[in-house]
């Protein structure tokens, strides 16, 4: 399998031009510790009409981070490409830590996915964005293509719960007391 994806990568690195490098670069630093998407997160939760978004980005972040960068990543001790493969000119600081699953994958979904789960007119710019950062990890040499699948799909399983469950809470909260509900709001 690792010959597979050495190819991609290999592919990936004939498209390097210096506009894309910087774009690429950007892109990448969005999900720097997931900071970009935890500001997010705070922000939203700062309001009342998006506390629930805000704080469904963040309890996902926070199960990502356990499940993934804590968990998964020194369990499985995956080697990262550029650690394989040291003459590939890198244009980031070669990451210390293991390869799978994509930290950066894995953030940027369970951000954007929350997003469109509550808001679709918000969540397909955030699910694109998701996806560059996603794919600026490969073309910057850092992971593997299964690295970045896998934490994207991690994230948006891990976001889906969190939300689905939110959302649940909430409309069974909204019906408590001795009238049947529908739709999530008591019957008139």
């Amino acid at each position: 399998m690792d010959g597979i994806e050495f190819r991609i990568l290999y592919t990936l690195q004939e498209l390097h031009t210096p506009l894309v490098d910087g774009l690429m670069v950007f892109i990448t630093s969005l999900g720097d510790h997931g900071w970009f998407w935890l500001l997010m997160g705070v922000l939203l939760f700062s309001f009342p009409r998006t506390r629930l978004l805000g704080g469904c980005m963040l309890v996902s972040i926070a199960a990502g981070f356990l499940l993934g960068n804590v968990l998964l990543k020194n369990m499985i001790a995956r080697q990262r490409p550029c650690w394989l493969e040291p003459a590939v000119e890198l244009l980031v600081r070669v990451p210390g830590d293991y390869s799978f699953p994509s930290g950066h994958s894995l953030v940027s979904f369970e951000g954007a996915v929350c997003i469109f789960l509550f808001n679709r007119k918000w969540g397909i710019p955030a699910l694109m964005l998701a996806v560059l950062i996603a794919f600026s990890r490969l073309y910057l040499f850092v992971h593997f293509p299964t690295d970045v699948l896998a934490g994207s799909m991690m994230g948006t399983l891990i976001a889906w719960s969190v939300v689905s469950t939110a959302k649940r809470r909430r409309q069974n909260r909204d019906c408590i007391g001795e009238e049947p509900c529908q739709g999530g709001k008591p019957a008139e």
